[in-house]
């Protein structure tokens, strides 16, 4: 048991190096507004998108976490997510990759609703 109880909060490979690339990165940009130096603020930006990017590569490779609540035994950072290759139906993410949305459709995730008849 953890000190949160039992619950699946998600910590893994892909969350935990997004969050150390993103917090480098605003400590970079911070400094570099202290110090008033323009470039160092974009340089520190950029280090944020590429913690983005990290996660999302991570996650697609199976170093996240799928939506939603997962069994215990998938609950420590270390396990692989086995289904990233298929995608994940409601995962933003996949979506954005075109997996695991049926058809490659970006967003589609479900069959379209007949066309009204009047």
């Amino acid at each position: 048991m953890s000190a949160h109880g039992d619950v699946d909060l998600g910590h893994t490979v892909a969350g935990w190096t997004g969050t150390v690339v993103a917090c480098a990165g605003t400590a970079g940009a911070g400094a570099a507004l202290c110090a008033a130096w323009v470039p160092g603020i974009w340089l520190g930006l950029g280090v944020v998108a590429a913690g983005a990017l990290a996660t999302w590569v991570l996650h697609l490779t199976g170093w996240g976490k799928p939506p939603g609540p997962r069994t215990a035994d998938q609950w420590d950072w270390r396990v692989r997510d086995v289904t990233a290759a298929g995608g994940h139906g409601a995962c933003v993410g996949c979506r954005l990759a075109l997996r695991g949305t049926g058809g490659g459709e970006l967003g589609r995730t479900r069959e379209p609703r007949p066309a009204p008849t009047a």
